[in-house]
């Protein structure tokens, strides 16, 4: 009997091709070539000996046959992916998907995560790591933490902690440029960038009053790349107070001048799907992330 099915991979094409009534659309959702999708409609035209759709000069169209096949095939895989969906949630409840940005994963989630895990032993805990913007509905995790304006469409988000900016640099490079002891000792400075931050060094020198000098520094893509470079020796950067806390408790990195600091426009999010706040996962990991958040905060004030 299932040696008379036609192929999966058919009729995924035939699927997408009758959704969209176009094979080259079909071919972009499905990130194969339009040759393929044409190959694999032909191929299951010629397994049902019949022909599926009809082919205008610039459109297609389905022949009776295709329309009723159609309406089968897209119910069958309906169910078939709905099915598959409960075994792998049903599969899914002892592990605890937390999603992060690449520069808090780094800096400050992973180091704490072993804590996650010891807090909840009934939780497999699995770290993805991305700077994507998080879609639930083609994500696997239960949570996420996400740098942003607290703005996620089709998800809830709660914000978690807020930061600011200020220089630091490493105390070999401090001593090598004379001690830096004034905010104009900065200006002749190699800076280090963090691209794509308002908070920057130009409203860095405007609210401190000094010109911004015009020599450009190298820029980073992450805080966290920004901030290595820094501990080599690299230059100063604006360092992100949430990141650069644990380098500068290791003496890795030194506040040049801490108390002048600029707010950040964003802020670290704690995101997970629309209605799941309770949810137990979300929960659980809510209330650890707080009593963190809580802890760092009060090692950072001390």
């Amino acid at each position: 009997m299932t040696d008379r099915l036609p192929p999966l991979q058919t009729l995924r094409a035939f699927e997408a091709t009758g959704r969209r009534l176009s094979m080259t659309l079909a071919a972009e959702e499905l990130h194969v070539t339009h040759g393929a999708v044409s190959r694999q409609i032909r191929a299951l035209e010629d397994h049902l000996g019949v022909q599926l759709f009809r082919r205008m000069t610039r459109r297609i169209e389905f022949s009776d046959e295709g329309s009723a096949f159609f309406t089968v095939v897209t119910r069958l895989l309906s169910e078939l992916a709905r099915e598959a969906e409960n075994i792998r949630r049903r599969n899914d409840v002892a592990r605890l998907v937390v999603s992060s940005g690449v520069s808090f994963a780094s800096k400050w989630l992973t180091p704490r995560l072993h804590r996650l895990m010891a807090c909840h032993p009934d939780y497999d805990v699995h770290l993805e790591v991305t700077d994507v913007d998080i879609a639930f509905s083609k994500s696997r995790a239960d949570v996420a933490m996400r740098y942003g304006d607290g703005r996620y469409p089709h998800a809830d988000a709660e914000r978690i902690m807020d930061e600011t900016v200020s220089p630091v640099c490493s105390p070999e490079y401090r001593e090598r440029m004379g001690g830096l002891r004034a905010a104009e000792d900065v200006a002749l400075c190699r800076l280090i960038h963090e691209n794509g931050m308002k908070a920057d060094w130009n409203r860095w020198f405007e609210m401190m009053g000094i010109p911004a000098p015009r020599a450009r520094g190298p820029g980073y893509s992450h805080g966290s790349m920004s901030i290595e470079a820094a501990i080599r020796g690299e230059g100063v950067a604006l360092g992100r107070s949430v990141l650069v806390s644990e380098d500068i408790a290791a003496g890795r990195l030194v506040a040049l001048f801490p108390e002048a600091h600029l707010d950040v426009e964003y802020g670290y999010d704690l995101v997970y799907p629309l209605g799941n706040r309770d949810n137990p996962k979300v929960c659980a990991f809510r209330d650890w992330i707080a009593g963190e958040v809580q802890q760092f905060k009060a090692t950072v004030e001390a």
